[in-house]
């Protein structure tokens, strides 16, 4: 069997899952295995519980007359049947990558072109080389436009996932400090991320570019086409404004305040903008999806708890976008204590980053440090030190943080979030 001639089948599904658990009557189940489980005893279960086809890499329990097929390889089956849909589509996809701030970023182009089109995008982290084609497969005939998040933390990942995704459009939010130990280097991480810019090249696709970005610009120069933002001559200006803990966007004397924390976030509103112009809607159409969206997903998050002003940033961190975090969190009003945790997936580079992170932490004279993880506390020899969430988390019934701001910043590994409960 093959993608084509599977293709009409799937064509009468509601949605292609992985999961088992929320498999729903004409769903179509890929039987992914671990490594200490065969998925492909699940397949009855599924045939039973509703589902229109499963696909299982285990010839003992394939089941034609259940509608339950046999391919060498799930995953590599799933991707030839997310590049046969894409095939078919006629719709703008938007591809997106960088170090920092991609959910973000996706979320909000999600949210100011969904004021004039059907959008679908990646949902909440799915980047991966399973997440795109799940995307992908996801997208219907009402849909006008999808934007796809892609992840990577190693050489030629990016480059994949443009093969299956076959991107109209494309953005690299900034090159930073993240998967260290997947890419190498900092020029690593640069030549794995340009691999976006590289499918757009030899496709004669759209770049977006930030032109306060000397990588972006010097990795898109003499290229076309392209939008661009960020200078006097770029293809939109935007101004930066703040209100209180929160950053805003000025176009042309026109105002939109968000709700996100961070100067950093600008520029990912200035993206979203570009691309809503690019589209054809207009300032108020923007200004209504920047002021409405509100970030719930552990990224630049603000919330009020027991008097305090919360900062929860805990879905991922580098030494770049820490940095950012320290940056904008020591311009708040109020005494501040900050919670950071380790930064993970650096590789050789570590004890270096966490040293120099630490260094950078006690530069601002926060009221208040305290560390969480392994290596922060061999780089902590000052302030308070835990080695884990659930030390800190014991810690914090009996002891209170008398602070009025408080910023939470680590891995998602270090699950920092989770001391929330137990701030009095």
């Amino acid at each position: 069997m093959n993608a084509a001639s599977f293709y009409p089948l799937f064509l009468q599904a509601g949605k292609v899952t992985i999961d088992s658990r929320k498999i729903e009557s004409n769903d179509i189940f890929f039987a992914f295995s671990g490594e200490n489980f065969n998925a492909a005893t699940l397949a009855e279960k599924a045939a039973d519980e509703g589902a229109l086809a499963v696909i299982v890499e285990d010839q003992a329990f394939e089941n034609t007359a259940r509608n339950i097929f046999f391919v060498p390889s799930t995953l590599e089956f799933l991707q030839e049947l997310a590049i046969h849909h894409r095939n078919q589509l006629n719709i703008p996809i938007i591809a997106l990558t960088g170090s920092n701030g991609k959910t973000t970023t996706k979320e909000i182009i999600h949210a100011v072109l969904s004021q004039k089109f059907n959008v679908q995008y990646t949902f909440g982290n799915l980047n991966n080389h399973i997440g795109v084609p799940l995307t992908l497969l996801s997208i219907k005939p009402e849909h006008e436009i999808a934007v796809v998040e892609m992840g990577a933390n190693h050489q030629k990942e990016i480059q994949l996932l443009c093969q299956i995704a076959q991107p109209n459009f494309g953005y690299i939010t900034n090159f930073g400090k993240a998967h260290l130990e997947g890419f190498g280097s900092f020029e690593g991480v640069i030549k794995g991320k340009s691999e976006l810019y590289d499918y757009l090249k030899n496709h004669s696709q759209t770049i977006l570019v930030n032109e306060n970005d000397p990588i972006q610009v010097e990795k898109t120069e003499n290229y076309s086409p392209k939008i661009t933002f960020g200078k006097a001559n770029s293809d939109y200006q935007f101004e930066e404004f703040s209100n209180e803990n929160f950053v805003g966007l000025s176009f042309q004397n026109q105002k939109a305040q968000s709700k996100l924390t961070g100067n950093y976030n600008f520029t990912n509103l200035c993206a979203a903008a570009s691309l809503g112009f690019h589209f054809g809607l207009n300032f108020e159409q923007i200004k209504t999806a920047i002021e409405n969206y509100t970030p719930t997903n552990m990224r630049s998050q603000v919330l009020e708890k027991k008097g305090k002003t919360f900062v929860l940033d805990t879905y991922n961190a580098n030494p770049s976008s820490m940095v950012e975090s320290l940056k904008n969190f020591s311009t708040f009003n109020g005494s501040k204590t900050i919670i950071i945790g380790d930064m993970l997936e650096l590789g050789e580079e570590s004890d270096k980053e966490h040293q120099a992170m630490m260094s950078f932490a006690e530069s601002f004279n926060f009221d208040e440090i305290i560390t969480v993880g392994k290596h922060f506390k061999k780089a902590n020899s000052i302030s308070q030190s835990f080695n884990d969430t659930q030390e800190l988390s014991k810690y914090l019934e009996s002891n209170d943080i008398q602070s009025k701001n408080v910023l939470l910043k680590a891995s998602r590994g270090i699950a920092l979030e989770k001391i929330l409960e137990f701030i009095h």
